[in-house]
């Protein structure tokens, strides 16, 4: 795990010295080593930089950035199945001087080009510069475990890991976006593409960018995609062959995340997806797993008896410690820091937590996200849409099809709401959800919440991802909320979260769920092999029942999570004073907010006023 960055200057103003404060900001990602890569060719001046966080091959040989032949590379990841692609490229005479993936993946673009991704399993965030044909690729994993960001004006590009490092370059125009922060203020995280600030952006999850030195031209292309998947027909097999598959696949992905020449351990909640990570692997291997868990002095937040059982009963090397609120407050006025743009996810404060607390013990601690997304975890695919299904064929029933879209426009153009709260709950629901849904129900007015908040903002269709729940052709409601939150509020949300908790402490943090060869299968499986009547993830329980006693794991869910709505009545009234103050109010209209101000005990409105504070 690494940190990188970079850019190409047609006005060369960026020099050595420059890159070297880029990349250094990034040594929490990378405290092991540092490279860099500076050259002024004819037309730029070109830099790479890298931070090392040293998991495999810890010698010098590992070094970036790394170059052969015509080409250099910086890369932030893991490609777990390096040796199998280092075995095929043997064949064809190409000779390894380490035993790190980054050559493997280097020549493997020598060998192939962009093909070459199709082959890698794993998590990566990869800038290759091919200095024969002036190109420049940003390349992102399939499900966006690694982040990328770019930035292009005035004729300087640069990328890096995060956006930290642009702060570090003069010429970085530092403009707020408005259509970012209505995207913010409608979900709690700024969506892939988009950034909080202008002419910057993600790589997207599955894509990748080229960037063409001699005429400035990005062309950005998709290489995968988890819609595809979704989009093929059902596989019409019995359960327990799914079942034997499905433990297949586990057992490669679990395998490959295991791999590392420093210490490994996993996050270990108690929940069905972290338990059966543990299982699996504590099952195929003599020493004992390290585990790690957080407890709390509160039961309504204490996941940490049931992971403690968890762990006896699978002989773990188990370490629980409980926290104080005191150490989780105290990581707020870091947030900022940490995660670079606004992010409203509140349980990155436990993960935080966690995380400091795995990298006193090991350099790699696996977590279990993603399964709520491909095994169908979350009670919204049941309980959220059967309430807005049953609402709009209501609705349907009284006013008929065709006058529901008049109704929607009548709604959106005169901003008949119940009040501000509801509104954006709605809106936040619709954009997970359903497409038919969103027809009426995305009109009860996330624009004109936007509009009452954001100074000068008026509202205007933003694409993201969510659009692409109008290319989901599988007809059933679950799969397609199971395909738009894959590309949506895991990569966004999820993901963000644990890439910057874990890296903001130096350790690398893999996701054995979101192996792509898991997720292609799932996509491809009825949508009651995931939930069966009020029972979610069906399958994955039934896996786990093979390995856990069901008693020990059936529990309610609990999530990982703090008080957060105490903490906003008690210990964080000064902060929230300070950021309602009028010195804001040049982005943030200060009288919407103290309307909601005012209002936010309802449960409701509790991560929304997190958000803005």
């Amino acid at each position: 795990m690494c940190g990188i960055t970079g850019f190409i200057d047609f006005n060369k103003k960026s020099d050595l010295s420059i890159l070297t404060k880029m990349t250094d900001v990034l040594s929490h990602r990378g405290p092991d080593d540092s490279g860099y890569f500076f050259v002024e060719s004819d037309i730029a001046n070109i830099g790479l930089g890298h931070r090392r966080l040293s998991i495999l091959d810890l010698s010098k040989h590992g070094h970036q950035p790394m170059r052969f032949d015509n080409l250099e590379i910086v890369y932030n990841g893991e490609v777990y199945n390096f040796g199998d692609i280092r075995l095929e490229l043997e064949k064809y005479g190409y000779v390894f001087k380490s035993n790190s993936d980054t050559e493997v993946i280097l020549k493997a673009f020598h060998k192939w080009g962009m093909k070459s991704i199709d082959q890698f399993i794993g998590m990566f965030a990869i800038a290759l510069h091919d200095n024969r044909t002036n190109r420049l690729y940003l390349i992102r994993d399939r499900a966006g475990v690694k982040p990328i960001y770019w930035y292009w004006k005035n004729n300087l590009l640069m990328f890096a890991s995060e956006l930290k490092s642009f702060h570090q370059n003069k010429c970085f125009h530092k403009e707020i976006s408005s259509d970012s922060l209505a995207l913010f203020f409608q979900l709690a995280y700024v969506p892939q593409p988009w950034s909080i600030f202008k002419n910057t952006k993600k790589v997207r999850a599955g894509h990748f960018l080229e960037f063409n030195l001699k005429n400035k031209q990005f062309t950005e292309k998709k290489y995968w995609d988890v819609l595809h998947f979704y989009n093929k027909p059902k596989k019409d097999i019995p359960e327990s062959e799914a079942m034997k598959e499905i433990e297949k696949k586990f057992q490669s992905a679990f395998r490959y995340r295991n791999i590392s020449d420093v210490p490994v351990g996993i996050f270990l909640s108690g929940g069905y997806d972290s338990s059966i990570v543990a299982a699996i692997l504590q099952r195929s291997q003599n020493e004992k797993v390290k585990t790690f868990t957080i407890g709390f002095n509160d039961i309504n937040y204490d996941e940490a008896p049931f992971a403690n059982k968890v762990a006896d009963f699978l002989g773990t090397d188990h370490t629980q410690v409980y926290c104080t609120w005191k150490e989780a407050l105290d990581i707020i006025p870091d947030l900022p820091v940490i995660y670079d743009e606004p992010f409203a996810d509140h349980s990155a404060i436990p993960t935080i937590l966690v995380s400091k607390i795995a990298r006193k013990t090991v350099s790699v601690a696996l977590s279990a996200d993603g399964g709520d997304e491909i095994f169908g975890g979350y009670d919204k695919y049941m309980t959220k849409f059967n309430k807005y299904s049953n609402l709009l064929k209501y609705l349907r029933k009284i006013i008929g099809s065709k006058n529901l879209n008049r109704l929607s426009l009548f709604i959106q153009q005169h901003g008949f709401v119940k009040d501000d709260l509801f509104a954006n709950k709605v809106a936040k629901f619709v954009f997970e959800n359903n497409i038919e849904i969103q027809k009426i129900i995305s009109y009860f007015s996330t624009p004109i919440m936007n509009e009452r908040i954001i100074s000068d903002y008026s509202y205007h269709k933003i694409q993201t991802c969510f659009d692409d729940i109008q290319h989901v052709f599988d007809k059933n409601v679950i799969n397609k909320m199971l395909a738009v939150d894959y590309k949506t509020y895991l990569v966004d949300d999820i993901l963000h979260k644990v890439d910057r908790a874990t890296m903001s402490v130096s350790l690398e943090g893999r996701e054995p769920f979101l192996d792509h060869r898991i997720i292609e299968y799932m996509a491809q499986l009825p949508d009651h092999y995931k939930i069966l009547g009020n029972e979610k993830k069906y399958l994955l329980k039934k896996i786990t029942h093979q390995l856990l006693p069901a008693q020990l794991m059936d529990r309610p869910k609990m999530g990982f999570s703090i008080p957060l709505k105490y903490w906003l009545n008690n210990e964080l009234q000064d902060y929230i004073s300070t950021y309602f103050s009028s010195k804001y109010e040049s982005v943030i209209n200060r009288h919407a907010l103290v309307k909601i101000k005012n209002c936010f005990t309802k449960k409701e409105l509790i991560t929304g006023l997190f958000g803005i504070y």
